[in-house]
This record gives structure tokens, C-alpha cells and sequence, in this order.
């Protein structure tokens, strides 16, 4: 995989800094710029080739939900994965909504952050597990119009294998490729590979709506 360019944005110079360091340690990353705020952001990023921002949520001026929504708005290819320390359920559907591809907690590993970013790269869609859990219960919440069920559809309507199936129920527990591996007994790399599939036969973008398609038929 070619080096990942990648914008960091946080109002906490300490973090900032931190986070620069530590992902700098990560050959197949590449810091091009930092902001402390959204609209710092919106500014640097028409002036740097981006692939991923790293977004915070709470910062001044501009905070990273309207920045988010702003840049995507501008610059649609840049990917957008919020790094911060809100887990709660508004927070993560108006991040969503914005046009966020992952949402992370602050206190994940560097190794989680740059693996989410090459799964973002990927065509994938990183939480961190307790986001997943949360989201996963914005959808359990939502009422029967707001899901607009229609027909029920079995598994193999979308030419998806008890394997997708197996693995695709994983991924609505939260688990990490890794974990579902562990659990299958197979590699995350494999698991990675599976989820591609699963995302070409359900023609979807992202982990939440395949898991919304899996609830909505009923396959767990």
C-alpha cells in the first residue's frame, strides 16, 4: 500500500503533538498537515493533497462535525475519521451524518489508529468497539418506519456464503478483524477480504450500512 497522507486536526496543542509523534513512527503514514480547528482545517486542506483527517469534535470556531461536513461538501475524496473523546449516541449520528467514514476514541493505540486508516483506504469503515456497540443501539432504537422494513430477504438473495453471513454477524458485535479471526480462526487479512466481498454483494460503503441491511432481514 502506497503511504497515507494524512491531516490532524485537534485544539489540544498536546495531543496534536503526540498524536503527530506517534504516527510518525508509521512508515506507511505521512503527516502533511495539522490544524487547531475546523475552519484551520477547511483552509489547510485545499492546500494539501489529503487522504484521511483525523478529526476532533470539540474545538473552537469551527468544531469538527461543520468542519466535516464543510470539507466533504469541498473536497468529497478525503476521508474523515473522528478521533475524540465523545462517545455519545448524538455525537456519533451527527458525525455520521456529516460524512464521517470512522469514529475513534482518543485512547486507541496508534498501531489501531494507523490499521483504521488502512482499512479506511480499503473501503472500510473503523469504530473503535464501544462506538460500535452505540450505534448498533441507534439502530435497534429506531422505529419500524424510520427503518422502513419492506420484505424480508434471505442471505442468498445477495449471493452472500455462510461465511459472509458468520462474519457479517462478527462485525454487528463490534468486533475487530482481528477478533473475528481469532474467533473463525482465520486471519484478520482474510476477514478484511470476506468484508470487501460482503460490501460488493450488498452494494454498500460501510460496516453500519451492512450491518442495517443484516438486521433489517433478520439474518441475527
Amino acid at each position: 500500500m502506497s503511504v497515507i497522507k494524512v491531516g490532524l486536526v485537534d485544539d489540544n496543542p498536546t495531543l496534536l503533538r503526540n498524536i503527530g509523534q506517534n504516527l510518525a513512527l508509521f512508515e506507511e503514514v505521512e503527516i502533511v498537515f495539522k490544524a487547531v480547528n475546523g475552519q484551520d482545517a477547511l483552509h489547510k486542506v485545499s492546500n494539501h493533497p489529503t487522504d484521511i483527517i483525523l478529526m476532533d469534535i470539540d474545538m473552537p470556531e469551527m468544531d469538527g462535525i461543520a468542519a466535516t461536513r464543510s470539507i466533504k461538501e469541498l473536497h468529497p475524496a478525503v476521508k474523515i475519521i473522528m478521533l475524540t473523546v465523545f462517545d455519545r449516541e448524538d455525537k456519533i449520528f451527527e458525525a455520521i451524518k456529516a460524512g464521517a467514514t470512522g469514529y475513534l476514541m482518543k485512547d486507541e493505540r496508534p498501531s489501531r489508529i494507523v490499521a483504521a486508516m488502512e482499512e479506511v483506504m480499503e473501503g472500510g469503515a473503523p469504530m473503535s468497539p464501544i462506538i460500535a456497540l452505540k450505534t448498533l443501539q441507534i439502530l435497534r432504537n429506531q422505529s419500524v418506519e424510520s427503518v422502513k422494513i419492506q420484505s424480508v430477504m434471505s442471505p442468498t438473495a445477495f449471493d452472500l456464503s455462510e461465511r459472509e453471513v458468520e462474519i457479517l454477524e462478527k462485525i454487528a458485535e463490534g468486533l475487530t478483524y482481528q477478533q473475528i479471526g481469532d474467533k473463525l480462526f482465520i486471519s484478520a487479512k482474510t476477514v478484511r477480504k470476506h468484508t470487501e466481498n460482503i460490501y460488493l454483494k450488498l452494494h454498500v460503503h460501510s460496516k453500519l450500512d451492512a450491518v442495517k441491511i443484516g438486521q433489517k432481514n433478520r439474518w441475527f
